[in-house]
């Protein structure tokens, strides 16, 4: 009798190490000013122990080769001094960080596509990105930030230019001691070369999963399986985590189809689709031992302002999808506290 208590015991510890190993996370959507307790209490609120923070570089055009950033033309928040800002009040308030700065093309062009002309060309987008790369790492070194993101769906880049990346993580791991990751787009990861230079295997989770309209719940468990599959088969042949460095579904018609449209479509509203299909993702994969959460797309500082029951568009806030989101980060605790 003894033994089958020591035995449940067991067991039950280690379904809850699982649990409160996840990183159950938003990202943060930077501003134009400082973060306040006010914005941090939503994030507490559905209990969520990560966020990602994201400063921003820009860039012209897909063929162009330097970037511009940490810029006093930029949003406060977009900046290392906003981004110091913003991960000091979530430390404070027992949120971890990813700290994940990324580009913008103009016109939001997709950045998987910047690709350039020439070999000097190249030399120059590389020289530029390490300097945006490297002083956020000396940012994340300085702040003890726990996960750093190298770069987000630059499929094209990656693809042309895999000695660069390798060389880049190195100089980042000169300067950062933390885990390292990298965004990679859900038709990228496959192909990324470098997964076993990193702590975790990054992926923007877009997958499509289901065609319908109105999917259920069903339909969209049937579409994430061999998804699912190849994902798992990944993690165990590089030995290292799976992490959704982001995760989300529009509140509209479709959601399942084209997950990753980031369009001003006038698709109907769905928020029972929004929130079956965050449900669908959490009963996936938060269980899964290669698994090690992930960030919901997107998350914005002023809560009472944005998403709602009209609202078609990614954020869960003041949706059906935010209970959803709120119970289950409900099981873990918060670092720190």
């Amino acid at each position: 009798m003894k033994k089958l208590i020591v035995l449940v015991l067991l067991i039950s510890l280690s379904c809850k190490k699982k649990v409160e190993d996840k990183v159950n996370g938003v990202s943060f959507v930077s501003s134009g000013e400082e973060v306040a307790q006010i914005h941090v209490n939503p994030i507490l609120d559905i209990h969520a122990n990560y966020a990602a923070i994201m400063p921003f570089g820009f860039i012209p055009q897909t063929d162009s080769s330097e970037l511009i950033f940490n810029s006093d033309r930029q949003w406060f928040g977009e900046t290392k001094e906003g981004a110091k800002q913003y991960i000091g009040m979530l430390h404070k308030n027992g949120v971890r960080v990813m700290l994940k700065p990324q580009v913008w093309i103009r016109r939001g062009e997709f950045t998987g596509n910047l690709t350039m002309q020439n070999e000097a060309d190249w030399k120059k987008l590389e020289d530029s990105y390490s300097k945006f790369i490297l002083l956020y790492a000396d940012l994340a070194q300085e702040t003890q930030t726990d996960i750093f993101c190298i770069g987000t769906e630059l499929a094209s880049f990656v693809k042309n230019r895999p000695e660069y990346w390798s060389y880049l993580i190195e100089e980042v791991r000169k300067v950062y001691k933390g885990k390292i990751t990298y965004a990679a787009n859900w038709d990228e990861y496959a192909k990324t070369p470098f997964w076993n230079e990193l702590d975790y295997i990054g992926v923007n989770a877009y997958f499509p999963i289901c065609d319908r309209q109105n999917p259920t719940m069903q339909t969209m468990r049937e579409g994430w399986q061999p998804w699912k599959t190849k994902l798992k088969e990944l993690a165990l042949e590089v030995k290292k985590p799976m992490l959704f460095t982001e995760f989300g579904y529009r509140s509209m018609d479709y959601t399942g189809k084209k997950p990753w449209l980031v369009d001003r479509n006038q698709e109907k509203v769905n928020l029972q689709a929004q929130a079956d299909a965050t449900q669908v993702i959490f009963e996936e994969f938060w269980d899964e031992d290669w698994f090690a959460g992930g960030f919901v797309w997107k998350w914005f500082m002023h809560h009472d302002k944005v998403g709602g029951l009209a609202d078609n568009r990614f954020t869960p806030q003041n949706k059906p999808a935010e209970s959803v989101i709120r119970r289950q980060y409900a099981k873990i605790k918060k670092y720190g506290l």
